[in-house]
């Protein structure tokens, strides 16, 4: 994964916030000649996610640090797992430990939930994707996140896809209205983006199949009411892409990958993921 600007800014402002005017402690106990070495360790099991940063945030602290990574983004991850080791000015590693660490953590969280939902719907055709739910500044990060755990990626923000919701249709007069005004503006796009709608019961969905929608979102529906839609749809034309949204948990996702559905969204994917635990070891110390 290339950095951003953004992702580089959002690097720059953690280590600003950490570590603001000096690591106060690390200056006052250690000598800033000593050199040292370290492994961060896993201390639970799940998916790694976001050496790549971990190692740009040592280098950006010190330039004469060593990231060597020992598991690559996207492995599974044992409790004690070593995830890498890291070598240079002892003062250096302790001032970036923090930092990296939370990232570290974060990303990986939602890599190893990402996991689950995907390992669930393994026996389908059905694709997990992620959502616009990410932690502002994030973005960027979490959605590569859910890549590394097995996850598709939806729209990534406001511009590069159109998903006509139920305040959309307000505004329009009508769900024909809205699906034929978004037409007529992506038509006029130099870059076409796709076209979703998003239908919340049965009349909708009617009146999404007869304005000729080719991407449906089911938004809220329970079991009976997606399996009688993905029939209706496949009726249709089985072409039409079918995605699910709203209220999908572990114990829900594989019953609905079942009825048939091209895509389910799940918003718990980066709102929701825990933390996976690491910490880092120093493993020696030289004068």
């Amino acid at each position: 994964m290339e950095f951003s600007e953004d992702t580089q800014n959002l690097i720059d402002i953690s280590l600003r916030e950490d570590i603001g005017s000096g690591d106060v402690t690390t200056r006052a106990c250690v000598d800033p000649a000593i050199r040292g070495e370290a492994i961060i360790v896993a201390r639970s099991n799940g998916l790694l996610s976001g050496q790549h940063i971990a190692r740009h945030i040592f280098k950006t602290v010190d330039s004469d640090s060593v990231y060597a990574p020992l598991r690559e983004d996207g492995n599974k991850l044992e409790s004690n797992t070593q995830i890498a080791e890291i070598s240079g000015r002892f003062a250096s590693i302790l001032t970036a430990e923090r930092t990296a660490l939370n990232y570290l953590m974060r990303l990986s969280g939602v890599a190893s939930l990402t996991a689950k939902f995907v390992e669930k719907v393994a026996h389908t055709q059905c694709r997990i994707l992620d959502t616009r739910k990410t932690t502002p500044g994030f973005r960027e990060l979490e959605k590569y996140a859910v890549r590394c755990g097995g996850g598709m990626n939806h729209r990534t923000g406001l511009y590069d896809m159109i998903l006509i919701k139920d305040n959309h249709i307000r505004s329009a007069g009508s769900l024909p209205a809205a699906l034929k005004r978004c037409r007529s503006y992506v038509e006029a796009l130099a870059d076409p983006v796709p076209i979703e709608v998003e239908v919340a019961s049965m009349p909708e969905l009617e009146q999404a199949l007869d304005a000729g929608a080719d991407w449906l979102m089911l938004d809220n529906m329970n079991i009976t009411q997606i399996k009688t839609a993905v029939e209706r749809i496949r009726q249709q034309d089985r072409k039409i892409k079918v995605e699910v949204s709203g209220g999908v948990s572990l114990d829900t996702v594989a019953s609905i990958a079942e009825c048939g559905v091209d895509f389910i969204s799940v918003g718990a994917l980066t709102h929701s993921a825990r933390a996976l635990d690491l910490s880092l070891n120093v493993t020696r110390i030289t004068g």
